[in-house]
């Protein structure tokens, strides 16, 4: 067999360009142009990154865990009062391991997403068992605490150490995703095995901590979800998406899912400027928190006045409301009741009456606030002397 020699000017251009090729992509791959990454990121977040936040300039893996679990699906400024009266009260996690659950709650109330309260309890008390009160520092140690994921506790022992350790929030997502060019759904394990794989290996040395904090204010500053300010990024002259016009495009989709929606009926029991309420099961939506005592959709209000044990005066209706959380939109149709100070039993374990000028201070979900303070100028009118409201009467405790 003969081996004929293809030469000529047009083979000598391709094989520069296969070359050049092979080169740019062993440049993209080399630890120069990881360095690069990293160096351009903590530069940038040194100058332009967020400063001065009441958990930062810190190593106490304690006040560093609150802050991460606090700043979960929540923004910086809303979280900022609430890691600050949360800290005054429970300083440290032997404080907060051996708090009364509804205090925890109650300090928690209007921030959402209350399992991360629950959890965040549940571990400082496993912290005080099964780490003596120290608050662990090796990454699995830390993710085998309740509420806490591989990502959260890659971050508290970051900055808590100076150790590299990858993080992969939902920020950090968007920011690799369109460096990279990684397409396909942002919750698919294929997609997260690549992002967990590209943060790895781009992990500086040093300054560990000014990359970490670099790769969270990108993603949530200037590579946003809609409209990224690609002219003021650090990394823009490589990135992938905007090199390819496919910021819009990157990351993926999560995959669809179909919106649910669950009814139920509230009765909002009223008298002598008090409210029944209710404390929801745990775990559960609100768990822990009071509530309005609750009813399947359709049920008659009255026959639920029945089933609390209260005689109404007048069962008024009020408008619709509706609230949304993570998998699904809350429907509810609430009803005021009124009920004569004789009436005022609560009945059961777990239901208390509050006066309606305390609600703002007690461990009740946002809506049920925001309904309670439409209602409360016309209750204090109603109910101004509150007392003699008999012997099952208990009032939420107030902020200290």
């Amino acid at each position: 067999m003969r081996i004929l020699k293809v030469t000529g000017p047009a083979v000598h251009r391709s094989i520069l360009h296969s070359r050049a090729v092979l080169h740019s992509r062993a440049r993209s791959q080399s630890p120069y142009n990881v360095k690069a990454f990293s160096r351009r990121l903590i530069d940038w977040q040194k100058v332009h990154g967020r400063h001065g936040l009441p958990w930062q300039g810190t190593r106490d893996p304690y006040r560093l865990w609150l802050s991460e679990i606090m700043l979960q699906q929540t923004q910086v400024a809303t979280v900022i009062p609430y890691y600050e009266r949360f800290l005054a009260r429970f300083p440290d996690v032997a404080a907060l391991a051996g708090a009364d659950p509804g205090e925890v709650m109650r300090l928690w109330s209007g921030l959402g997403y209350y399992a991360r309260a629950r959890n965040l309890h549940g571990a400082a008390r496993r912290v005080v068992e099964a780490h003596g009160g120290r608050f662990p520092l090796q990454v699995d140690a830390v993710a085998d605490l309740p509420g806490i994921g591989r990502s959260t506790a890659a971050a508290i022992v970051a900055f808590a150490t100076g150790e590299p350790h990858a993080i992969l929030d939902g920020n950090v997502k968007r920011v690799l995703a369109r460096h990279a060019g990684i397409a396909g759904p942002v919750d698919s394990s294929a997609v997260i095995a690549r992002l967990w794989g590209t943060a790895q290996s781009r992990l500086p040395r040093r300054d560990v901590e000014a990359y970490t904090q670099g790769l969270m204010d990108l993603g949530s500053t200037l590579c946003s979800r809609t409209s990224p300010d690609c002219g003021r990024c650090p990394v823009r002259a490589d990135c992938v998406a905007r090199r390819e016009g496919r910021t819009d495009e990157l990351p993926g989709p999560k995959a669809a899912r179909a919106a649910k929606l669950r009814r139920a009926v509230w009765l909002v029991v009223i008298a002598g400027g008090r409210v029944l309420l209710e404390q929801r099961p745990a775990p559960g939506i609100w768990g822990g928190l009071w509530s309005f005592p609750a009813f399947a959709e359709g049920m008659d209000p009255r026959e639920a006045c029945a089933s609390l044990g209260v005689a109404p005066v007048s069962i008024d209706p009020l408008p619709n409301l509706r609230h949304a959380f993570t998998h699904f939109t809350l429907e509810a149709t609430p009803f005021r009741v009124r009920v004569r100070r004789t009436s005022l039993a609560a009945g059961e374990p777990g239901r208390r009456w509050i006066g309606m000028v305390d609600a703002q201070d007690a461990a009740l979900p946002a809506p049920v606030k925001r309904l309670l303070a439409t209602l409360a100028p016309e209750a204090s009118r109603s109910g101004a002397a509150r007392a003699g409201t008999g012997a099952g009467s208990r009032a939420a405790p107030r902020r200290r």
